[in-house]
């Protein structure tokens, strides 16, 4: 709900279209919602009118979509557009070297696409096509995966828009597919009940590309996909260049109306500071107009570019070791090495995936899993497998997921989670003793991460002192459990058949 202030202002207008009649329709269409203006753009007045929307933390599991000319090559990653211009050194987003060389993708493409100069990433953009991109097809995968969201991204750091831009030549609906890939999408989406979001990855491309005289990128004819910024890697980001992104930005905003409006790294550093409220508090204010509150997704969770309570965080391929209270997301990737699809893609399994989602949830969070469509439009059978098998398991344990509120501890075990940014590589398998805690009304679900050893379990946050225990079930199971519960915990030993391959559920009424 907004603020009581809101509430004053629509009510002042809807008593003055009662008292004015339609002799006045000018004045009526004057005090119209869309007039009102409760976010100014600045984080005095966003902290005080913004509050996180109940419905985001209720969702969650989304899905996130890297589908761009970056799969044309298949190549890496989705970063291939830089790399293939790093014949010295690869640098990292803070402009430091991560090695010396050419890196591997600078090598691959004069192999196989030939010079920089003379092939160019321009050039990969009449080879994406989309053919067999189907939007029907792919909102109905994602819902049978038991999403409740859907985020594609709708700018990369490469330049290229896959949605219908006014702002820019280098879009997919003048280009390429010569198709609205979002519009499409997010006109299947709302028709099947989903909510739709787009994601802005284009701060970044004003540094993105690497400028010297032997590469098409300094050719002034494409500056408007490679950015006008010049071959001085420290050029701070241009007052044209921030206006062309404001421009672009607003553009998505206003033409699809995201419910969600994700954004990536590199808005966070201090060129674009003047911009940052300024477009919190347009998107909040434009909610207002459609009659919805609408959220940020903001990566920069260390860097508080977003003050705290004026977006939803969000971490790259990581996790939160506790609760955090306010709502929070991890964005990760099926691709254990990729976001976009590569040749050698290397999927994570299923168990893996349920697993993150558990104990993201148990912490008040939310999961955004990313796919990665070939550049024909379709997506990859393997992928297809992990989402089926995500969507069979919330089928028969959605109820410990969706709609669900962390508990007093989100869980016990031996296994600990790597807090931060890209620290998914160095946590460890959850075993049978690791549990993992939700709650809705008067049910506690005590979410096992693996099937435990001899068949039982003692779940030891759960003493019957703090908690009374009256009935025990699992989900997907009909068998009645035997179950008894005392000060050192609860005790229930486990049906005689698994009912699935996954993290098992047992509801707890208290």
């Amino acid at each position: 709900m907004f603020l009581n202030k809101l509430t004053l202002i629509l009510v002042a207008i809807s008593l003055t279209l009662v008292a004015c009649g339609s002799k006045n329709d000018k004045k009526i269409a004057e005090a119209k919602p869309e007039n009102v203006k409760v976010f100014e753009p600045n984080w005095e007045s966003i902290k005080k009118n913004y509050k996180d929307p109940e419905w985001f933390n209720n969702q969650k599991f989304g899905i996130f979509i890297h589908w761009g000319a970056y799969s044309v090559p298949a190549f890496g990653s989705e970063w291939y557009p830089r790399q293939m211009y790093m014949d010295t050194a690869t640098f990292t987003a803070q402009l430091t070297p991560e090695k010396t060389g050419p890196s591997a993708a600078y090598t691959h493409h004069k192999e196989t696409w030939g010079d920089q100069k003379n092939f160019g990433y321009k050039d990969f953009i009449p080879m994406f096509k989309g053919e067999k991109f189907n939007a029907a097809q792919w909102i109905d995968l994602f819902k049978k995966a038991g999403a409740r969201y859907v985020i594609p991204v709708a700018d990369h750091h490469d330049g290229f828009a896959m949605y219908k831009s006014n702002t820019t030549r280098w879009n997919a609906f003048d280009m390429g597919p010569k198709r609205d890939v979002l519009g499409e999408l997010f006109k299947e989406g709302r028709k099947q009940g989903l909510i739709m979001g787009a994601s802005s990855h284009y701060a970044f491309n004003w540094s993105f590309y690497n400028k010297k005289d032997r590469f098409d990128t300094t050719d002034p004819q494409y500056a408007d996909l490679y950015s006008p910024k010049g071959k001085d890697l420290t050029q701070p980001v241009s007052n044209e260049f921030k206006q062309k992104w404001w421009d672009r930005t607003v553009d998505l905003i206003d033409n699809y109306q995201p419910d969600i409006l994700w954004f990536d790294f590199y808005l966070d550093i201090p060129d674009y500071a003047d911009m940052r409220p300024k477009i919190a508090a347009y998107y909040y204010n434009k909610g207002l107009e459609w009659g919805k509150e609408v959220v940020i997704n903001d990566k920069n969770f260390d860097h508080e570019a977003f003050p705290e309570g004026t977006v939803i965080y969000d971490l790259e391929r990581g996790k939160l070791p506790g609760i955090r209270k306010l709502p929070w997301q991890t964005d990760t990737s099926i691709g254990k090495n990729s976001w976009s699809y590569v040749s050698n893609w290397q999927s994570k399994t299923a168990n893996q995936l349920i697993d993150d989602l558990v104990d993201i949830v148990s912490k008040n969070g939310n999961l955004l899993l990313n796919v990665g469509p070939k550049s024909d439009g379709t997506i990859p059978e393997d992928q297809k497998e992990i989402l089926l098998q995500i969507g069979n398991w919330l089928s028969i344990n959605g109820d410990a997921i969706y709609d669900t509120k962390y508990w007093k501890t989100f869980g016990e075990g031996p296994t600990e989670v790597k807090k931060g940014h890209h620290s998914e590589g160095q946590n460890k398998d959850f075993t049978g003793q690791d549990i993992r805690f939700t709650k809705k009304g008067n049910k506690l679900y005590a979410i096992m991460m693996a099937w435990p050893e001899n068949n039982s379990v003692l779940i030891k946050s759960v003493k019957s002192s703090e908690n009374k225990v009256s009935n025990v079930k699992m989900l997907g199971s009909d068998e009645i459990l035997k179950w008894s519960q005392n000060n050192k915990g609860l005790s229930v030993e486990m049906p005689s058949k698994k009912p699935g391959n996954f993290a098992f559920v047992l509801e707890l009424t208290l």
